[in-house]
């Protein structure tokens, strides 16, 4: 019983599909030992004709090379299976070649008769250009585009990694599709690599060929003569006919497998198969037919000449041009007719539909950035952009109104800009079709091109010709593409301008969504014992400098905490941030390394905290102390960023919010955190001090 139950979990279908490719090897093999009946011959001889030309379809009818991976593995096969036919074959020809022109099985005498009429001679030359078909032409164009799409696709791997990552880390893709890009890279040159191998099989099969062929001949001849007593014409003959049988039913296939790896290897990546490429690119176009069929007819014309049959093709592809010409010219004539025959219609008075809400987000295009945000065009824009969105909900802590783009012919036609509720904030140019080649500091050399700088970040940049990436990228510059560029620079302004993004109703919907899991707790603090717009106003404070909201449990729970005692927003963030004070730094200094920052002396301390004790803002600071206080601010920042450091500047509490408001514009990149913000566990660690007397 337990027998039976493992020969039948043997034989499942799973088991035999695996079983599959080991038998049809051992077969292949034995082949080459064991003796074949002619009838045996016949069936695998067809076998190898039709799985060519299946092999001869299926390249046909791929889109891009690597849905056709396994086609080396099965180029070694085939070629395998040729010759161990070819030695099968060669044993039944020599040991029964006497016995008449069918003695090898009736593939090879149809071959060797119909074919070729019953003459050898002119089977020997058949043979022969079929080999130097095969051999010189076919065979030695694929391998050279395999070998050179191998080198070319090893070459262009370090960048299209860099391009993987560098789209991974704008947020344009995720963990998924980075790791299956990575993969298609790295399957991209294995399968070119193993075609600029595999194109050896097909070479060393052809010169096996020729040499069978006359090892058959000569052998035949001595089996013949020698050992039956055949006259010498009688047997050259019947083994010289075996023999070209023989190696045409194998060159052909051969011959058919080579066509299929030259269509792999040489056909460009398109949506299109062979078929469609061939009929759309070459008659396509109805002026290069029609052109073609009068040159066909003025030919046609000239005395001596085969005038039929050139005045017939003539007509022929003339036909075809036209009638292409009226497929093309149809669809125009169809949607212009229901507007030539629409009657003009009375201008409708105005409404409340004709006034459009002003985007919240919008990006606006010019009409060369078109293809794009056009799916149709193979545009990808729209795709990152919504990345885009996906990753800075996750990072800053809610989800941003959606982004809409639209084209604008007042724009330059590469150009393109940013607005936030109706209002400019980025702007920029982008080149499709060409690579932006940032310098980050550290380059080896110059590049040709059109200077620029970053849109993003204003970093010095140069536009290239795409066949200079992999030159910019050994120069050590960051390249990237033009969609890649909008998106950089899309994700800079919505991460600079997120706390203008959480209007109302993005914070009442994160509220919504905290309530899923913490019900109560929403519910006691909103509007029981704070108002929306406190809450709004205490996110939005955080958002300002540079502070997540994704910790909003913490947040809620110290707005509960003290929303009885104060409803003051500032007063409110202050606390916020010491409760979020081990985040803040995690953000700024991460690991568990000492807290390098800036510190104020602490008389101009005392001086900052009279001078705004009365007014609360910065307006009664004395402007020769302010000029100073930013001069030096400045001067220390730029030391820190120098030496790898973030610019951080730790104050007392009172003073922190001032002193970050007053600050922000002339040191746009300084964090400035309070005393009681920094947790114990962290050593603190003073690099300069602001406002000391030397």
């Amino acid at each position: 019983m337990n027998d039976t139950l493992t020969m039948q979990s043997l034989f499942t279908r799973g088991n035999l599909r695996q079983l599959a490719a080991p038998l049809l090897i051992v077969m292949i093999l034995s082949m080459m030992v064991l003796p074949l009946p002619p009838f045996l011959l016949d069936v695998f001889f067809t076998f190898n004709i039709a799985v060519s030309i299946m092999v001869m379809l299926v390249a046909m009818y791929t889109l891009k090379p690597l849905d056709f991976s396994v086609f080396p593995t099965i180029l070694l096969v085939t070629t395998l299976l040729r010759l161990s036919l070819n030695v099968a074959s060669t044993r039944v020809v020599l040991l029964e070649g006497h016995t008449g022109p069918d003695a090898a099985g009736k593939v090879i005498e149809a071959f060797g008769h119909f074919l070729v009429g019953g003459n050898y001679a002119v089977g020997l030359v058949v043979f022969v250009i079929l080999v130097v078909i095969n051999f010189v032409v076919i065979t030695k164009g694929a391998g050279r585009i395999a070998e050179v799409s191998a080198r070319f696709t090893l070459d262009a791997m370090p960048g299209k990694q860099m391009a993987i990552d560098a789209d991974l880390n704008a947020g344009l893709i995720g963990e998924d599709d980075a790791r299956k890009r990575r993969l298609e890279i790295a399957q991209e040159a294995d399968f070119f690599g193993s075609m600029d191998g595999a194109s050896k099989f097909v070479r060393g099969d052809a010169v096996a060929g020729i040499l069978i062929l006359f090892i058959n001949i000569i052998g035949g001849l001595i089996v013949g003569i020698l050992q039956h007593d055949m006259e010498i014409a009688t047997a050259a003959k019947n083994y010289t006919l075996l023999t070209i049988g023989d190696g045409l039913v194998a060159q052909i296939p051969a011959l058919i497998i080579s066509t299929a790896a030259g269509l792999v290897v040489s056909r460009v990546t398109t949506n299109e198969d062979v078929g469609q490429q061939l009929a759309g690119q070459m008659f396509g176009n109805p002026m290069v037919l029609l052109l073609t069929a009068f040159i066909l007819g003025v030919l046609g014309m000239i005395p001596g000449m085969p005038n039929l049959v050139f005045l017939l093709l003539a007509a022929a592809i003339g036909w075809l041009g036209w009638w292409t010409m009226r497929r093309h010219a149809s669809p125009k004539a169809q949607e212009a007719s229901p507007a030539a025959q629409a009657e003009p219609q009375e201008s409708l008075d105005a409404s409340w539909a004709d006034v459009a809400p002003v985007d919240v987000l919008g990006v606006e295009v010019g009409y060369r950035l078109i293809p794009l945000v056009d799916k149709g065009q193979d545009g990808d824009l729209l795709k990152r952009i919504r990345g885009l969105r996906k990753k800075f909900a996750q990072e800053v802590g809610f989800l941003a109104a959606p982004v809409h783009i639209r084209d604008n012919l007042e724009l330059k036609p590469n150009g393109y800009r940013i607005t936030l509720k109706g209002v400019e904030i980025g702007a920029g140019e982008s080149f499709p079709g060409m690579q932006l080649a940032i310098n980050p500091g550290r380059v080896a050399g110059p590049l040709a091109g059109n200077p620029t700088k970053d849109p993003a970040f204003g970093l010095p940049a140069v536009w290239i010709e795409s066949n200079f990436r992999e030159q910019a990228h050994a120069l050590g510059y960051t390249v990237v593409d033009a969609g890649t560029v909008v998106a950089t620079h899309l994700n800079h302004v919505i991460l600079s301008h997120a706390a203008e993004l959480l209007g109302r109703q993005e914070t009442q919907s994160l509220l919504d969504h905290i309530a899923k899991d913490a019900p109560k707790l929403i519910e006691d603090l909103v509007p029981k014992q704070i108002s929306l717009s406190v809450v709004q106003r205490v996110l939005q404070n955080l958002l300002e400098e540079g502070v997540n909201i994704r910790d909003m449990r913490s947040i809620i729970e110290t707005l509960a905490e003290h929303a009885a005692r104060t409803q003051d927003p500032l007063e409110l963030t202050t606390q916020v941030r010491i409760a979020l004070g081990r985040s803040i730094v995690q953000q700024l200094f991460p690991g568990s390394a000492d807290l390098s920052v800036m510190a104020i002396d602490p008389t101009l301390e005392r001086m900052l905290g009279q001078a705004v004790q009365g007014t609360g803002d910065a307006s009664g600071i004395e402007p020769g102390l302010a000029d100073t206080l930013m001069r030096e601010t400045a001067a220390a920042a730029q030391r820190q960023e120098e030496a790898g450091l973030p610019a951080v500047l730790l104050v007392p509490g009172h003073l922190r919010w001032l002193l970050t408001r007053f600050l922000r514009r002339a040191v746009p990149q300084l964090r400035v955190i309070a005393n009681a913000e920094v947790p114990d566990s962290r050593t603190i660690r003073v690099t300069a001090i602001i406002g000391a007397k030397s």
